[in-house]
């Protein structure tokens, strides 16, 4: 056991922790934060992932050490109220089905967003690729990426 500091959403979590413990754990069960999922535990199906440093990561295959002192994001600390625009388009399109994996969906779609302001199909499918929805949502995330692109433009 180590004392590990993270930074979640923009506060600082003393934790004490195995250092080789996945991220997704000390979020979810030290940290408290739930909406960061748990889906295959190999980095393969993208239910997991957060923004460390501002770049989409799997926190399931990430040792807590590893993300010792650095920025994390997760889907709660996009916004208090689901404002972010790309959680709002995700409203607005019914993306969601069981809902399992669309905190991940999400977090791949913000880093998207934030690199290219107005993707193409062929940008969102690379940038989504690797993101598994057991539930077949895929036209309805690609037109939630669209809308949430077209938020964000205008927002300037």
């Amino acid at each position: 056991m180590a004392k590990i500091t993270l930074k979640v959403n923009k506060k600082e979590h003393t934790i004490d922790a195995d250092p080789q413990m996945p991220l997704l754990w000390a979020i979810r069960d030290i940290v408290g934060l739930k909406g960061t999922k748990y889906g295959c535990g190999v980095a393969q199906c993208g239910a997991c992932t957060v923004h460390m440093e501002g770049q989409p990561v799997r926190s399931c295959s990430i040792p807590v050490i590893g993300a010792a002192n650095k920025s994390i994001t997760t889907i709660e600390g996009l916004s208090d109220d689901n404002s972010h625009p790309v959680q709002a388009a995700w409203i607005e399109e019914q993306v969601p089905q069981c809902g399992y994996c669309q905190s991940g969906q999400i977090m791949a779609a913000v880093a998207l967003l934030q690199k290219k302001t107005s993707p193409t199909d062929a940008d969102i499918d690379a940038a989504m690729q690797g993101h598994i929805c057991r539930c077949g949502t895929y036209p309805r995330i690609r037109e939630a990426i669209k809308k949430a692109s077209k938020k964000m433009t205008a927002k300037g």
